[in-house]
């Protein structure tokens, strides 16, 4: 595998929501992954290392002000693998929405994995600031998603 298609396959996972791709070909096998460093062809006598930098989203200038107010929010992130409902069912209200204020204890979510439902609770009190996740869709472990200003 050459250098111009591992920075095909780079670019095909900055343009997509992929976190993470393995390529087998022959003997060779590369793994490209947002998260960091991403070892090369494993086979002699071709070794490389290849870093994927996260692209970094373009942010219009209301949103750069926003960014600054989130210095004192936290981020609520995923504890696992599944899918993120923001509902008990389907014609169901959201547990929160937002602009609502949450206590400790509240349900924000629900995280589906292995057909089990999980409820992600707030750690604290505050102001739910904004929902990055749509309803119904894959989460990753450690994924964003909620920015909580706490009370």
């Amino acid at each position: 595998m050459d250098i111009a298609q591992i920075r095909k396959l780079i670019k095909l996972l900055q343009n997509s929501d992929v976190t993470e791709i393995e390529v087998t070909q022959g003997e060779q096998r590369v793994r490209i992954s947002r998260q960091g460093m991403v070892a090369a062809p494993v086979s002699p006598p071709v070794t490389a290392t290849v870093s994927a930098p996260e692209a970094e989203p373009v942010r219009a200038p209301v949103e750069q002000a926003e960014a600054k107010d989130e210095t004192l929010a936290h981020t609520v992130t995923s504890p696992m693998v599944g899918t993120f409902y923001r509902a008990p069912s389907p014609d169901a209200e959201p547990f929160v929405r937002e602009g609502q204020k949450v206590r400790k204890g509240d349900v924000l979510c629900i995280i589906e994995a292995m057909k089990l439902m999980n409820e992600i609770e707030a750690e604290y009190d505050g102001t739910v600031d904004r929902i990055l996740v749509e309803n119904a869709t894959p989460v990753e472990y450690g994924q964003p998603l909620f920015v909580i200003t706490p009370a």
